[in-house]
């Protein structure tokens, strides 16, 4: 999603709830109108200062609604129809509830008037403001070009000149072409990406072999591309259709973490980095304090610089559980000789497979380095790194620049998001698992993200933490 999109999802929300309360303080003007379909007011005596109180809170229950509806994806490229009708239905939803609920308890409000104007209103103040956006999006991507979506058209068949031709005489739709091209070889297409930029690729060609294929899926997800096709066979579950120009077109869709996914995951890490940070406070002043007496004139903090979403660098907050003179960080004086030395171990002991390293009976640390590693203490002031939006609670591992220069092509969709503190690899086998499989897994979230399972992660990492390591040595 474009940040055009993103801003107009956003304004979305205030400006629906400014319309539900609109429509409700409009059927209360009007309740004075008698006899209309036969329905007699009978609020006259309800005070407007209670009344509001109530739609304050009612009014979040149907924002709540409207996101399970889909109806804050605002891309420039959405039918506004479809989003009327979408408003119909969750507005009726809505309204479904709170009569059952004043069946059950009367006594809470009993205007069938105001219920019902109120629910009409509500349709048609919410489509209204969303009509008034919506033409001030179009706009903008008409005249200014905010929010347009580069397409990349690969194939050459007569399906293709169709949509060609549709998107060039309907620039209302979002799209511009960049570049039509009849095969999909992948380094023209990163020789275009690099050129003139792509948002979105479609795909018109039955020819392509399968592995060629996976390449362009692996390359899209790695470069935040939508990948869209015009099916002939399909190779994944994750998808989402839709019609341009009375043909089918599949979207493969890389990760539920775009959008409002994205915006969720954040809140949640927020509010879970700050809750555990106060939870855990005690520990970390404890370790805190021990590290400082075994070792005073060394950091506390361990900051290592790894690669996070995007191929971004940041640094890694840990307690030091290694002696300083063996801590790979620039401010070490002994720094060669650690590098040095590390390369020995991790020849000699490291129990993974492939880019990544991890050493067995890892001789450097402190002794109260093997207690805190072992309880994975080390990792807590990482939350600090979720709060500052390096990383999240949940995620695949940060990985170290030498360890990411090792990756094959299609391991880089690790980058595509932050990497966390914790994720399914960590609680399906921590450190035991090789990298092949660790990636699989991590895979395996990426594309199947949603909240309960970031919750489910967090309630089983405690357990695991408890769980002996092959390459742990007391």
């Amino acid at each position: 999603m474009k940040k055009s999109e993103l801003f107009f999802s956003a304004i979305q929300v205030p400006a629906d709830f400014l319309m539900i309360i609109l429509a409700a303080i409009s059927a209360f003007i009007i309740r004075d109108i008698p006899q209309i379909l036969a329905l007699k007011a009978k609020l006259y005596t309800f005070p407007f200062e209670s009344y509001i109180k109530i739609i304050l809170i009612i009014a979040p229950f149907f924002i709540l609604i409207y996101a399970l509806e889909g109806l804050y994806d605002i891309r420039a490229t959405r039918k506004f129809w479809k989003d009327a009708l979408k408003v119909f239905a969750a507005t009726s939803i809505g309204l479904f509830i709170i009569i059952v609920a004043i069946f059950l308890k009367r006594e809470w409000f009993s205007s069938r008037f105001i219920i019902l104007s109120g629910w009409m209103l509500a349709v048609f103040y919410v489509v209204f403001a969303r009509f008034i956006l919506h033409h001030v999006q179009k706009w903008l991507l008409k005249n200014k070009g905010i929010g347009v979506h580069r397409v990349l058209l690969i194939g050459r068949n007569g399906k293709m000149k169709l949509i060609k031709d549709l998107i060039k005489r309907k620039p209302g739709l979002g799209y511009k072409i960049v570049e039509s091209i009849g095969a999909a070889h992948l380094k023209m297409i990163k020789k275009i990406k690099k050129q003139k930029g792509i948002d979105e690729i479609i795909l018109c060609e039955p020819s392509i072999p399968d592995d060629e294929l996976e390449k362009l899926i692996d390359f899209c997800a790695i470069n935040n591309i939508a990948y869209k096709f015009i099916p002939t066979t399909l190779q994944t579950s994750q998808f989402e259709t839709s019609v341009l120009n009375g043909e089918p077109i599949i979207e493969i869709k890389h990760t539920p973490l775009d959008g409002w996914g994205r915006i969720l995951k954040r809140i949640f890490d927020i509010a879970g980095s700050l809750i555990l940070i106060i939870l855990s406070s005690p520990i970390m002043i404890l370790a805190a304090i021990f590290i400082k007496l075994e070792d005073r004139k060394a950091p506390v903090i361990y900051k290592n610089e790894r690669i996070g979403s995007d191929g971004r660098k940041f640094f890694v907050y840990k307690f030091r559980y290694m002696k300083w003179a063996h801590c790979i960080n620039k401010k070490n004086i002994n720094l060669e000789k650690a590098l040095e030395y590390e390369k020995q171990l991790i020849k000699k002991r490291s129990v993974r497979k492939g880019p990544l390293y991890k050493i067995k009976d890892d001789p450097r640390k402190t002794k109260i380095g093997k207690i805190i590693e072992r309880y994975s203490i080390d990792e807590l002031p990482q939350f600090f790194n979720v709060l500052r939006g390096e990383m999240s609670l949940v995620g695949p591992r940060p990985h170290q620049k030498r360890e990411v220069e090792k990756y094959k092509e299609y391991h880089r969709r690790l980058l595509t998001i932050k990497p966390g503190v914790t994720g399914l690899a960590q609680i399906s086998g921590r450190s035991d698992l090789n990298f092949e499989d660790e990636y699989k897994i991590d895979l395996y979230y990426i594309e199947n993200w949603s909240l309960w399972l970031d919750i489910q992660i967090c309630l089983k990492t405690a357990g695991v933490l408890f769980r002996r390591r092959k390459n742990f040595s007391a």
